[in-house]
This record gives C-alpha cells, structure tokens and sequence, in this order.
C-alpha cells in the first residue's frame, strides 16, 4: 500500500474523495465486487493511478478466506505455444488482482500429480489445466475430480472431456484439420504426409480426423505408412522427415500438427536438398510467433491463443464467484494464415 507525502498509507476513503464518489463505490471496482458505471470505473481507476494506490491483497486475502492466487498446469513451457498462453493467462489474471502459479507437468503424470497436490496445499482459489496428453476422458476426470475434492475451481483448456462436470475451453480441432487438408487439396496437391503429435489423447485426435475428413471428401487417401507421430517440438519435425526418407514416401505436401514440428520439417527437408515450398509444401497448427520469422515463413491454422488464455482466467473467475453457476463449454474457431511455406502445383503430381 503507497503513502501520502505525510507518510500515511493512501486509503480507498483518498481515492473516493479524489473521484468524487462514495467509499463503496470504490470498494465496489476495486474488489469487482458489484457493476459500476464504466464512467464512474474510469474516474476510480483514474484516482487510483494519480494515488499510485496499491490494495493490501494479503489483507483483503484473509478476509475473503482467499489467497489471490491460480494455478497453472501446461504440458510444456519450452513450446512457444504454451508459453504464450501462459503470458495471457498471467497478465489476465494481474489485471483482476490475482497471481498466476506456473507449473510445467513436462508430460510427466507424476510431475502432474505432484504438481496438482502442489497447488492444493498452496490453497490456490483455482486451476487451469491446459492442453496436454495425460488428460484423457478418464485420465483428466481423475485429475479434476481431485481439485474437486478439494472444492477449489477448475477449467480445462484445449482438452475435451464431453460431459464431465468442469468448464472446458475448447478449439475446434477438427475443424482446423479439415481446413489444412482443403487449402492443401486446392493448391493442387495430392500426395500429403501427416507429422501427427505424441498421443491420440492430444488434440491430434481431432486434426487427423478433420484432414482426414477433407481429404476422402476429395476422393484421396492417406495411407497409414504417410503418418508419422512427432514429440511435439522441433526434434520430432526432424525425425519425422528423416523417418519419411527413409520409407521411401512419396509427397509433395506435409501437415505438421504443430507449428514447432513444421518448423523442424522445413529445416530438415531444406538440409536433404528438398526445396520449400518449391518441392515440398508445409503447413503447420498453432500461429506461435517463430512461425512468422524463418524463412520461409510457416503458413498455419491459427488458434486463438490471446482469446484462450483471456476467457480461461474469465471462466475460472465467473467459477470462483459462482461455484453453483451452470458449467460451460465453449468451442472457439480457427483459421487459416497463408505464408510462404506453400505453395500452388499441377493436380498431377
């Protein structure tokens, strides 16, 4: 808490005066408490800047039986996927007073396990759990039945638990998929591989189905000897051109099912002496920064990554406020972002 120039701690009954409003109606936009009137919100907020105002959290903590605290569970905060979603779920979280717990499971199920058990006894007043392959139908209904337990809120992001009872945010998965395959088909190509992720439990379930889908649509196969599972990171784009190669496999196209894999496929495929997208055409999935700064820039199906991290913070905060409230699951669109890494060839090949 900031101090007057006389040395005494500036006060939420300073802030009023200086808006010009009653001391509840600061309450009110400072604890979120209740709807304010954004012209009246504004005027507070701008008291509490010129104040320098600083609430006392671990206060205001104690009295609610809160800690002001999330957590946060992701697969893996080396892939710059996650850890932009990490960024906007931390500074969606600073924005409403709460602090973000990181925990990276490195697809571990015991760190996952340790980590949740972590979580609890720190008395967070809720958890996110992003997309990973440890969180099945069954295995994430035992993961979240344990923060249930506790009574401590729960949203699970990128990952489909169908009719379980806990908020999910999802991404069409299938969707994207099926909108891989078509650009691909209608840049006239026909011979595709597939760089797949490390589980069927991922949201690789969903894209293979969907490319699937578009492409038998087309009247084309993918034959089995064309899917190659992947880690998930760079490496796994690497080895999954070289497990190509050395098949033998004929392809003018690959759909990597990230876009750190298909950043690994493109240099790979460049060091064996196969051009992109002059020989080959990539696409990859998720719209991370890198995608845009190599060369050749790495044309994607974009996820919305800000509006994920954005609404999971808000569902878990609408769950904290009202835990009897109907349990939501929201499915969110993707879309195509065309960079240099495909391009156009004869339906012949």
């Amino acid at each position: 808490m900031t101090s007057t120039s006389e040395g005494q701690p500036i006060t939420i009954k300073d802030i009023a005066a200086r808006a010009g409003v009653s001391i509840s109606t600061v309450s009110r936009v400072v604890n979120h408490s209740a709807r304010v009137d954004p012209a009246t919100e504004e005027r507070v907020h701008e008291a509490i800047d010129a104040l320098r105002y600083r609430p006392n959290l671990l206060a205001r903590g104690f009295r609610r039986k809160t800690t002001l605290t999330i957590g946060l569970l992701v697969p893996d905060n080396s892939n710059p996927f996650f850890a932009e979603m990490a960024r906007v779920i931390e500074d969606a979280g600073f924005r409403e007073g709460y602090s973000v717990i990181l925990c990276n499971s490195d697809l571990s199920e015991i760190k996952q396990s340790d980590y949740v058990d972590v979580l609890l006894a720190k008395r967070v007043d809720g958890v996110i759990l992003t997309s990973t392959g440890l969180i099945s139908s069954e295995g994430g209904a035992e993961t979240v039945n344990l923060i249930h337990e506790a009574n401590v809120p729960c949203v699970v992001i990128d990952r489909d638990l169908e009719d379980f009872p806990v908020d999910q945010l999802l991404v069409d998965n299938e969707e994207g998929g099926d909108l891989a395959g078509r650009y691909l088909i209608g840049l006239g190509h026909r011979r595709i591989a597939c760089v797949v992720g490390p589980s069927d439990l991922t949201p690789s379930a969903g894209r293979i189905a969907g490319f699937r889908r578009a492409l038998g649509q087309a009247g084309l196969h993918l034959p089995e000897e064309s899917v190659i599972r992947g880690n998930g990171r760079h490496d796994g784009g690497v080895a999954a051109v070289r497990e190509l190669l050395r098949r033998n496999i004929a392809f003018t196209a690959i759909f990597a099912f990230n876009d750190e894999m298909a950043i690994g496929v493109i240099g790979e495929l460049q060091r064996a002496g196969r051009r992109v997208p002059d020989d080959v055409s990539v696409i990859g999935f998720d719209n991370i920064p890198y995608a845009s700064a190599i060369f050749p820039s790495v044309t994607t199906i974009a996820q919305p990554i800000a509006e994920m991290g954005d609404r999971g913070v808000r569902l878990l905060l609408e769950r904290i406020r009202q835990p009897d409230a109907p349990f939501q699951r929201i499915i969110l669109s993707t879309r195509l972002v065309e960079r240099e890494s495909t391009r156009g060839r004869e339906p012949a090949d």
